[in-house]
Parts: C-alpha cells; structure tokens; sequence
C-alpha cells in the first residue's frame, strides 16, 4: 500500500511509520516545514518527507503536479494548538477545522481512496461509562469541540468527494516520541534527574494505550475499518492514574516518591476515562498486545537515549 499520514513526528506517527515499513508499504510523511523533528523520522528506502505546513495545503493542491502513482490511505494527525491554553484558542482551533478539510482535498489529490481522521476523547467532555461511538459529545473545550466539528465536516467532504471516510477518537497515548510536555514523558525526565514531581491525588481512573498499539489499530482500521464509523481508540481497561505514576516511579527511582496530592484537580477535570473498544476488536481483530509495565520500560529508555 501507499500511505499519506499528516503529523508524522508523534508518538502515533512514528510508530505507524514503524508499521508501515514492516509490512513494506509506502510512506509519505508530510510534515510541518522547518520541523526540527523531521531528521527523527525512521530513515527507510520506502519513506519520504514532504515538507508542508497546514496552511500550505490549498496552495500545494493548486501548484503541485498529481502523483504518477496514486496513494491508497490519508492518515491526518496533523493538527495546531494540542495542549494549554491553546487548546481554547477559538481563532486557531476554527482555523484546524479549515485545515482538516482541506487535508481531505490534499488527499483527494493524491488519489487516495480512505481518509482516516484523528479525533480526542475531548469530544465527548466528562462521561461517567465507557466510551463508544454513540455516546453523546458534549466537548467543553475549544479543542474538542473543533475535532468534533471536524470530524463530521470531513465526513461530508468525503462523501462529495467519492472518499470513504473513517474517524477515530483516541485516548490517553504514551510512549516514544511523545510531547515533551506530556504526563508521562516529562514525569520520567524529572525521575530519571532524580528529581520530586508533585501530582494530583491520581483518583482518576484512566485507559493508556502504548503508541505501537495505537499504531496498529490505525492500521488495522485502514485495512478492515468500516467507513462512516466512528472508532475509540484506547487500552479498553483503566487503572487509577496513581498506580501508572508509581509503576513510573518503581521503574526509574524508586528513591524519589513522587508527591501525590500536590497539584489541585484542574478545572472540569475528567475523572474517569476508558474506551469500549467492543465494536473495533470486532471489525478489525484489534487487541491491545503491550501492557504498561513493558510499554512504560521502552518509553523510559526512550527518554534516556535522547536525553529530554
């Protein structure tokens, strides 16, 4: 296959990259211009970099020449303003919806017959269940409520453009080449400086899921997914944030104790979190393989290696 995927320098990306060269498909990476990330990337025969920023996409569309060779699958990840107070930036998140459109239209032009768009759990604000395709959105952040809006406006576009279309919803996801600014990353850079962090009392209970994992579902669901659907991505299983930390904390030093009960509960904080990932083990064979033990061990001497 020939694979497009937006936002390739994330955790989800790299390691979909990673997948994709083990199956010996084709990727293009298209990546923001100037990304110092870029030179991250896995270096492989059947990768190739396509420097592009979002607000280029119309303009490359209007300029470029088709490919020779149609693509197959348009994986878009890329996306501005992910954490922060970002996130309810109204001007820069209405601005990803534009985006996400006209990444439908880049995918149109590269030929590609499935768009594959990358939604939050943020669409859905704070449920007390399990989460599932059906379960009313109700965001209560700018960031969410754009991937929503999103999410069925690319749907739309799709249709007209003869695409089929698949969303998902993806969880909390950790591992390698994850933000630096992530819970997981920047809690294992200050363990491994032997450094105290300070926490929540970590009541939540939360689904993680490894980025190879996640990486394989999108896989997966490019092969086998069902267009039109919705899938959630997630571990299926929760655990309470405080065991994650003191996994992390045993792994790296166990004689720095992180401080639980530090840092308030943010505002509308979601206190329960966990996919019904039911409907996508059933379309496309998907089980989570990686628990966090083993997941957290690789992301740890990620972080040793590269020195964050």
């Amino acid at each position: 296959m020939r694979v497009v995927i937006t936002g390739p320098t994330g955790a989800i990306g790299h390691a979909l990259i990673e997948k994709c060269i083990s199956n010996g498909d084709e990727v293009l990476a298209v990546c923001r211009k100037g990304s110092s990330r870029i030179a991250s990337l896995p270096k492989d025969a059947g990768v190739t970099v396509l420097e592009l920023s979002l607000c280029d996409y119309d303009e490359y569309i209007s300029s470029a020449s088709k490919p020779e060779v149609p693509f197959d699958v348009f994986y878009h990840f890329a996306w501005n303003g992910t954490t922060g107070a970002s996130r309810n930036d109204t001007d820069l998140q209405s601005k990803n919806v534009q985006y996400a459109l006209s990444a439908v239209k880049l995918a149109s032009f590269f030929g590609c017959r499935t768009f594959i768009g990358a939604g939050s759990q943020a669409e859905y604000g704070r449920v007390e269940g399990s989460l599932r395709a059906d379960t009313p959105a109700f965001p209560e952040n700018g960031y969410g409520i754009a991937k929503l809006c999103a999410g069925q406006l690319t749907r739309i576009l799709c249709g007209q453009l003869g695409i089929k279309h698949i969303w998902t919803r993806i969880l909390s996801v950790y591992g390698p080449y994850d933000g630096e600014g992530s819970m997981v990353i920047s809690s294992l850079r200050k363990m491994i400086r032997g450094e105290q962090s300070g926490f929540t009392k970590g009541e939540q209970e939360w689904d993680y899921l490894y980025s190879a994992d996640a990486a394989n579902a999108m896989y997966l669901i490019a092969r086998k997914g069902i267009g039109s659907k919705i899938y959630v991505i997630g571990g299926g299983r929760t655990r309470k944030l405080r065991d994650y930390i003191n996994v992390m904390d045993q792994k790296v030093n166990p004689a720095v104790h992180p401080v639980l009960g530090a840092v308030p509960y943010a505002d509308k904080q979601v206190m329960y979190l966990c996919a019904d990932i039911s409907e996508l083990t059933e379309d496309t064979g998907f089980v989570p393989e990686v628990d966090f033990e083993e997941g957290i061990e690789k992301t740890i001497q990620y972080v040793k290696d590269t020195n964050l």
